[in-house]
């Protein structure tokens, strides 16, 4: 998958085109690229995606930035899994959120779109003005064909990146699996920690989670895939670890049995089930008894 810094500057190729957040990759994203490819596929092209970051909600509520399903590491395996050709991947700024939709048009007309492939409640332009229908009757002085995607439903409600989050925050892994048609991980590089687990009996894969809010914290049965891996088992705190007071949110897994060296390689940890909050112990002592709790019940959970 090629990766584009800007819509202007792509091949003179035409394409097929689809634009959102596309944060989680959950159902209706997946419908969004499906339909993008179908037409790719009939016209025979090559199909882009457009997407931002930082995500626009983290620009337009600084304050309040939403829960990052996924950093541009996870994003970008996640495409890549669909057969995309291209990632155009545009900085979102105060500067881009003020371009009329008009510009954004020629934009897209520009990076030789035939087809523009968007859901039903995509808005983009100074004041949201660039709406679904205000594109599909606009496409045509452009040059090219918008098609607009109905919303996947289930269970009669939306699929939507905030759903995925509301089952993440109340721990509810099989509803966020549902959603987003595959377990819910999170991947990064294996870095060096302060090596507190191992002198602790509970050696830990230590990954930076490489966002500003997570969806959800806690203590979790995981699975653990990479290289020679294959879904091992294992328990994860996902959180700060009050215990250390510590300020960074990391995800640190700990692989039952395991005695190889993961240090600088990639995996993905993929979360199982929910066990606990994090906790404050009075003592190192009380911390290493829960430890050893939360890895039999992780045991049971991972049969």
């Amino acid at each position: 998958m090629e990766l584009i810094r800007r819509l202007d500057s792509t091949n003179a190729h035409d394409c097929v085109v689809t634009i959102g957040g596309f944060d989680g990759i959950h159902l209706g994203h997946r419908a969004l690229i499906e339909r993008m490819r179908a037409h790719g596929r009939r016209l025979k092209l090559p199909s882009m995606l457009v997407s931002f970051e930082p995500l626009p909600r983290e620009v337009l509520f600084p304050d309040d930035p939403p829960e990052r399903l996924t950093n541009f590491r996870e994003r970008w395996r996640l495409l890549s899994d669909t057969g995309l050709e291209r990632l155009c991947l545009l900085t979102f700024s105060q500067r881009l959120r003020r371009i009329p939709g008009e510009q954004f048009m020629k934009w897209l007309q520009a990076a030789h779109a035939r087809v523009v492939v968007i859901g039903h409640d995509f808005r983009f332009g100074s004041g949201g003005e660039a709406t679904a229908d205000w594109c599909a009757r606009q496409s045509a002085a452009f040059g090219f064909e918008v098609d607009v995607v109905d919303a996947v439903s289930l269970d009669g409600m939306r699929v939507s990146s905030r759903r995925v989050r509301e089952a993440l925050r109340f721990g509810d892994l099989t509803e966020a699996r549902r959603l987003l048609g595959r377990p819910y991980g999170m991947r990064g590089r294996v870095r060096h920690g302060n090596r507190l687990g191992r002198t602790l009996g509970f050696p830990t894969a230590n990954l930076a989670v490489k966002r500003r809010r997570v969806a959800m914290t806690g203590v979790f049965a995981v699975r653990v895939h990479g290289e020679g891996l294959k879904g091992w088992p294992g328990v994860a705190n996902l959180g700060t670890r009050p215990v250390v007071d510590g300020a960074q949110t990391l995800l640190e897994a700990h692989l039952f049995d395991y005695a190889g060296d993961l240090y600088g390689r990639e995996v993905e940890v993929e979360f199982v089930a929910r066990l606990r909050d994090e906790l404050k112990f009075a003592s190192l002592d009380d911390m290493v008894q829960q430890m050893h709790r939360d890895a039999e019940q992780a045991r049971r959970q991972l049969g």
